[in-house]
């Protein structure tokens, strides 16, 4: 079985098969199949109100997600799910004295089976998929699987440095990470390494070309601009210049032994920013270390996977 993000099985043709019919719904229940559905409403006891073509579908609280019963997860870990897609499992259908349907269900089963069966295999250096679900200052929170959360600190998303998440991901967005720790179940990513060696970046971009930048750091000696989430040149001083402003950038030199980009600001661009989709250079599998630097330069920028 495969454990996705939450969101990436709700428009399956065999998700909308079985949440549509009772027969369905029994289906699931005696396969243990994790289905997925829009949460309706957060009642005042905290259970999911779960919308279902044939049944009330109902999450009570304790089965919310996993922790919730010992005190471990916080009931916002519930609410927040209200307006979005949440997975489970069917634990009991039954009906009532006018034939309508409830439906009880588990997203605690279904977090349960995908840390036993997916998470706790995980080892640093797997290659795994995730979503978006929040960005804080200091990195972005992603769900692993089946709910299950993750963080990827700001300084492991790329390279090239950012002031928040936000300059480079969204909320609800699809990527790819690499696990850099698995400490009892807890899992903690980098991103960084799937975008490619300065050698790489710096393959796209030659002498004497004319390229779009965006600017990440105005110091006293140089403006640094970023021309790939892992490759950003020094620009010569220039007046009213600002972090964050969309530039074109003249490219005076590729140095591979300095890993240096010389740059000159040819203008500035009204238009903001556009986030970009990662282009991976790697986006599947395994590594055990990844190495940044240029090979002509002794300096040596290497993450290992232990």
């Amino acid at each position: 079985m495969i454990f996705s993000p939450e969101g990436s099985l709700i428009r399956t043709a065999q998700n909308k098969r079985l949440i549509s019919t009772e027969e369905g719904l029994r289906e699931a229940m005696e396969n243990g199949t994790i289905l997925e559905a829009h949460a309706a409403v957060c009642d005042s006891s905290h259970n999911l109100i779960v919308d279902l073509p044939c049944a009330t579908g109902i999450i009570p609280r304790s089965e919310g997600a996993v922790g919730i019963s010992e005190g471990l997860t916080r009931d916002i870990a519930v609410i927040s799910r209200v307006n979005k897609t949440v997975c489970f499992k069917v634990i009991e259908l039954k009906k009532d004295e006018n034939g309508k349907m409830t439906a009880l269900l588990s997203r605690c089963a279904a977090q349960k089976e995908c840390v036993r069966n997916y998470i706790q295999k995980l080892v640093p250096g797997d290659i795994i998929p995730a979503r978006i679900t929040h960005l804080e200052q200091f990195g972005c929170f992603v769900d692993i699987g089946c709910g299950i959360p993750s963080l990827i600190p700001i300084d492991s998303i790329s390279v090239s440095r950012i002031s928040h998440p936000s300059d480079r991901l969204k909320v609800g967005q699809y990527i790819k990470a690499v696990v850099k720790s698995n400490e009892n179940n807890r899992i903690c990513l980098s991103h960084k390494e799937l975008l490619g060696t300065w050698e790489e970046n710096a393959s796209m971009f030659s002498a004497g070309e004319t390229v779009a930048g965006i600017v990440r750091s105005v110091e006293d000696y140089g403006i640094f601009v970023e021309l790939a989430p892992n490759l950003a040149g020094l620009a010569e001083v220039r007046d009213n210049i600002k972090a964050g402003q969309n530039v074109s950038v003249f490219i005076k030199a590729v140095i591979p032994e300095k890993m240096k980009i010389k740059l000159v600001i040819v203008d500035v661009c009204e238009d903001e920013p556009e986030l970009r989709e990662p282009v991976y250079f790697i986006n599947e599998g395994h590594i055990s270390s990844w190495t940044y630097s240029s090979p002509a330069t002794d300096k040596k920028i290497v993450s290992v996977f232990e």
